[in-house]
């Protein structure tokens, strides 16, 4: 690796300016106990970036999960609307962690300006999904959870669009963080790659939106006692259906295709899919590339960020991103995948 591959591109990083600074595991412990449960002192931060999440033991019982919201992201409504979606899905005995509620109803708690919500603690590992009986048991899940999704509409919480989740996302990492000498080489590519997802989603016609997951890959499903268990609803939002399915494909295209076969067919025992929904996996698979890069920019002031994504803000890594963009334009140019 030469010089130039290893020169970070900088950004003044001012710790007590974070919203996360100030939460030690003191004020951690206070929350909880602040709702009336009892710490007996232990406590393990878990693997996440965008909140804080930590296991918390708790006297004479089992560990709860504390999250911690990032300050300024969900509005109350936002989260409380959340909230209320993996209610909806627990009431339909669908295996999803919800958070707990005190006496009172209530599930989204504030402590010191820090919002938070408790979860019960689930063990589990990720799902083998080269398992086409897998693939087959999660799609029947799926279909139930739009199930529910489609019943009403979320009203405060972000449909998934190309204009925040595209224009606006590459439109930050341009002006601010892409290096100069690949700014040239970005801007135009990304240009043509959205203007091939804005017309992809209007030759897809008439989508029905409805609520989900939003970020269901791999990480947010845990597999114990023979079945699958959903977690980390935070990014759930209005989006077509396939959003929740594309995430779980992976390989070859021919592997693509037995594995959507597998989704699918799970899938349309509880609630119908739409076939011209599969136009879209390219198009989103562009978005969420895009999006995880400016998700990165917009949070690269946390010192988290920095310690976790080392690799990130480098011209070898924009580079690499921009060589992964160009073959997700060529994906575009593909036939959609077809169910088997």
């Amino acid at each position: 690796m030469n010089s130039d591959e290893q020169r970070e591109v900088s950004h003044a990083v001012n710790p007590e300016e974070q919203p996360f600074y100030r939460l030690g595991p003191e004020i951690v412990m206070d929350a909880v106990e602040s709702i009336g449960y009892h710490c007996d002192g232990r406590q393990f931060p878990l693997n996440s970036y965008e909140n804080r999440v930590y296991q918390i033991g708790i006297e004479d019982r089992q560990p709860l999960i504390g999250k911690f919201y990032r300050p300024g992201r969900w509005s109350d409504d936002q989260i409380l609307e959340e909230h209320q979606f993996c209610f909806e899905l627990e009431a339909h005995e669908l295996p999803v962690v919800a958070p707990i509620r005190d006496d009172r109803g209530r599930s989204l708690f504030e402590y010191k300006d820090y919002r938070f919500a408790l979860y019960p603690r689930k063990g589990g590992y990720g799902p083998e999904l080269d398992n086409l009986d897998n693939l087959y048991l999660l799609g029947k899940l799926l279909g139930r959870i739009h199930a529910v999704g489609a019943v009403r509409p979320f009203v405060y919480r972000p449909t998934l669009t190309s204009r925040i989740f595209g224009h606006e996302a590459a439109a930050l990492v341009s002006e601010q963080f892409i290096p100069s000498e690949l700014k040239e080489a970005y801007d135009s590519l990304v240009r043509d790659l959205l203007q091939a997802v804005d017309q992809t989603i209007a030759n897809a016609g008439s989508i029905d939106y409805i609520r989900v997951h939003g970020d269901c890959h791999a990480g947010n499903i845990l597999w114990r006692d023979d079945n699958a268990h959903f977690v980390d609803l935070d990014d759930a939002r209005m989006a077509p259906a396939i959003q929740d399915i594309w995430m779980l494909l992976s390989g070859s295209r021919d592997r693509q295709t037995a594995q959507l076969s597998e989704i699918i067919d799970g899938y349309n025992q509880f609630f119908d899919f739409h076939p011209r929904e599969l136009q879209l996996v390219e198009a989103f698979r562009s978005l969420r590339i895009i999006h995880h890069a400016a998700w990165l920019a917009r949070r690269w002031s946390d010192p988290a960020f920095p310690m976790g994504f080392p690799w990130f803000n480098t011209v070898r890594y924009w580079s690499e991103h921009i060589l992964e963009l160009r073959e997700q334009f060529a994906a575009m140019a593909e036939p959609p995948l077809q169910v088997m």
